[in-house]
């Protein structure tokens, strides 16, 4: 077949197509498809005959196809366009060059000019010096890579979004057809397909459950790749929308805990999936003779891509959220099967997971999920916590390797996934969850008591929560209150922040759920790793420091004055008690305090009584305590952000983890004299970060007169419980001399623990 004349002057990437540009590609596209569907089902082709129809109707220079080998390498098979004699003989390793990289990342490269990029390997024997422009599309099938198929150009040019998509299409056809073609050779089983394997991450939701492996994801690409009838395909696409949000709303309407709070992340989930952006993209592929099935699962494959790309995690939760909704579509088209009725007892892992699919999988039965790609403030993390469902995230590469059913042990409280456990660690994990079981009962004997140490110290131990139907804690825990109410989290669930109405609900209902206990609202805590989808930030090198939380409030009076608007409404007849974050200087929350006096002397019927505080996480804050003492009714410390900034240590930064511990003498000395202060000043004074949960950590705080912590719900009972037993006169002197020895900053924590641990405290 003679190649039709390609034009030298070839328009830059990302210029808009003039029509009759764009007719004559989609027409070339139609063909070419045509064509593959009469050869497929004349069973008339092979991978040479496909490389020369693939580059003839594309006018490429170049079409090649490397297929995978054993020993993580890559063999050229069919080409046209390159020396033939290397066809056979050139290999390369995974990994190794732009076609080595694209089949070890599953990314597709479209590079002007690959010879410029610095991971291009030269294959003299190839000739493909004597090219150009590259696209580089993965083969793949059930999530292995069984190839690259590639076009190359002498002209140095992008190929178009269009040529990309149809190279695509080509490489989801060739994954189900090359094993059929007896091409594609795999090697034996490997020693370590018999092995234990740990996956390290972190947790997003606590608890430790042993199970067998539910890896998530479809088997295979669509079986009809064409189709003749664009119309028709039209409708199918229609009705498995229509379908898939039927399946939604019951999902909505069915299984959603109380709260409207957990109802909004149903339905922002639900705006973002029916956004008309990628249903255009499968319309269009349809158009050019796509099944609807593949146009959906090409769709996909765009978005995957374009995930890869987006370092925010809470964007790249957005994203995951339509392909939940793409995989629903999918199963409305037939093109993946049914769901099992029933997970009972079974770990899923999951690259992503939205949070209809969640609560999908916690109906059938799930006991425990971890996930490649996740946040703590995403929806999945949120649904798990409020589910009760074990869960971390985990790094990439699980759902490649795990095969269903496989024995798998979870640990959320560590942060590890472990495979096909030794016995010997299987063993150890029964006796501790035979262990935890036992101690739990012991615990619930702790929730109706008081928290008080031996010696007859009275504690105050609050919770930190960020949803209403989070407030049922209060309740299985016997926390005396919210100590921290997250309202920021409200509006990352539902993607926006909520109007004064809505806001003003869920804080009336918060009250109302507490029972008369206090409830300390944190305004907005918006910026750093918490941004909505809506929003853009410039980016800086460390927006942990940049403008975030209370900076943004300032800055944005209106978005400030309406949630405390909505927060004096909510709180009509009740006890108020506002907390302002990330506060720097007196000036600041000066400031904050008169935007909330103004709004409150606006309103009326008001709150019963109104008390103002901020958290204490910005060291600066430590040389005004004088003037802040004379201004705020109660000040929180945040250790996070305050350990953070105190030793320029990034929370984030794993090398840095456990470097700086806040049981080291100058962060005690720190909050004690905090805790001194404000007893002085008749101010309250609390600890509210993570450390305050930590058992042996709040035992500290108590010992140096800290008075009230706020923690997580799974905290609370261990906490009194160690309390319980603790003599703070004994402890006092103890680590007084503790902290003479590590005066110089060193951890405190490892002889605190043996003391604990010689007393029989339950640490």
């Amino acid at each position: 077949m003679k190649r039709p004349a390609k034009p030298r002057n070839a328009a830059p990437a990302g210029a808009l197509k003039p029509p009759r540009e764009r007719t004559h590609r989609v027409a070339a596209s139609r063909r070419l498809f045509a064509t593959l569907r009469e050869r497929l089902a004349a069973g008339d082709w092979s991978l040479p005959e496909l490389t020369r129809l693939i580059a003839s109707e594309m006018a490429a220079d170049v079409c090649s196809i490397y297929i995978t080998r054993p020993g993580e390498m890559l063999e050229l098979v069919a080409s046209f366009g390159l020396k033939p004699q290397s066809v056979g003989q050139t290999r390369l390793r995974i990994g190794e060059g732009i076609v080595g990289i694209a089949a070890a990342s599953a990314t597709a490269f479209n590079l002007a000019d690959a010879r410029s990029h610095p991971d291009f390997a030269a294959r003299p024997d190839t000739g493909e010096n004597d090219f150009a422009a590259m696209l580089a599309v993965p083969i793949r099938r059930a999530g292995r890579c069984l190839g690259v198929i590639t076009l190359q150009d002498r002209i140095a040019r992008r190929f178009a979004a269009m040529e990309a998509d149809v190279v695509s299409t080509i490489a989801m056809l060739l994954g189900e057809t090359i094993t059929n073609l007896g091409v594609v050779q795999t090697g034996p089983a490997s020693l370590g397909d018999a092995l234990s394997r740990r996956y390290l991450g972190f947790a997003l939701a606590p608890g430790i459950i042993a199970g067998t492996a539910l890896p998530l994801g479809r088997a295979s690409a669509p079986k009809t790749i064409f189709a003749p009838d664009p119309a028709a395909e039209h409708l199918r696409l229609n009705r498995a929308i229509a379908e898939s949000e039927a399946s939604l709303n019951a999902l909505i309407a069915e299984t959603l805990p109380d709260g409207d709070t957990s109802r909004d992340v149903l339905d922002a989930y639900r705006m973002l999936a029916q956004s008309g952006g990628w249903l255009e993209r499968v319309r269009s592929a349809i158009n050019e003779g796509l099944s609807a099935e593949a146009a959906v699962d090409q769709a996909g494959a765009a978005l995957h891509a374009r995930m890869r790309r987006i370092a925010d995690p809470y964007l790249r939760e957005r994203l995951a959220d339509i392909e939940d909704m793409i995989e629903r579509m999918l199963t409305a088209l037939g093109a993946v099967p049914p769901r099992p009725d029933r997970a009972d007892g079974m770990i899923l892992i999951a690259r992503r997971l939205g949070p209809a699919e969640l609560l999908d999988w916690h109906r059938r039965g799930i006991a425990g999920f971890a996930i490649e790609e996740a946040s703590a403030n995403g929806h999945a993390a949120i649904l798990a916590r409020a589910l009760d469902l074990p869960a971390i995230a985990i790094e990439a590469g699980a759902v490649n390797t795990i095969t269903a059913n496989e024995p798998v042990l979870l640990d959320a409280e560590t942060g590890v996934l472990i495979l096909r456990p030794d016995p010997d660690v299987a063993a150890a994990y029964d006796r501790a969850l035979a262990t935890r079981s036992t101690r739990n009962a012991e615990l619930a004997e702790f929730r109706t008591r008081p928290a008080i140490t031996a010696d007859g110290t009275r504690l105050t131990l609050m919770l930190n929560v960020g949803l209403a139907f989070e407030l049922d804690q209060l309740e299985r825990t016997g926390a005396e209150g919210i100590g921290l109410y997250r309202t920021e989290i409200a509006a990352l669930a539902a993607g926006r922040v909520p109007s004064v109405a809505d806001q003003a609900a869920e804080y009336r209902k918060v009250i109302a759920r507490a029972g008369g206990t206090p409830v300390v609202f944190r305004t907005l805590d918006l910026g750093a790793d918490k941004i909505l989808p809506n929003e853009t930030e410039e980016p800086v090198e460390n927006p942990a420091m940049g403008w975030r939380s209370l900076r943004v409030g300032l800055d944005r009076p209106a978005v400030l004055r309406r949630q405390l608007r909505a927060l004096l409404i909510g709180a009509a007849g009740a006890d108020l008690s506002v907390m302002f974050p990330m506060v720097a200087t007196v000036a600041e929350f000066r400031a904050a305090r008169d935007l909330l006096e103004s709004e409150a002397s606006k309103l009326s019927p008001g709150p019963r009584s109104l008390s103002v505080g901020t958290m204490l996480e910005v060291p600066s804050l430590l040389f005004q305590l004088p003037g802040l003492l004379a201004e705020a009714d109660f000040l929180s410390v945040g250790t996070n952000d305050l350990m953070q900034f105190l030793f320029a240590a990034d929370r984030g930064t794993p090398r840095l983890a456990g470097r700086y511990d806040v049981l080291s003498a100058p962060v005690l000395e720190l909050l004690e004299g905090l805790a001194t202060a404000c007893r002085e000043e008749d101010v309250g004074f609390s600890i509210c970060g993570e450390a305050a949960g930590r058992p042996l950590d709040a035992l500290a705080f108590a010992a140096i007169g800290v008075r009230t912590l706020s923690m997580s719900g799974g905290s609370i009972l261990r906490v009194k419980a160690l309390l319980a037993s603790a003599d703070l006169n004994v402890l006092h002197p103890v680590l007084r001399e503790l902290r003479r020895a590590g005066a110089a900053g060193t951890s405190l924590r490892e002889p605190l623990t043996a003391w604990a641990r010689e007393h029989n405290l339950p640490i």
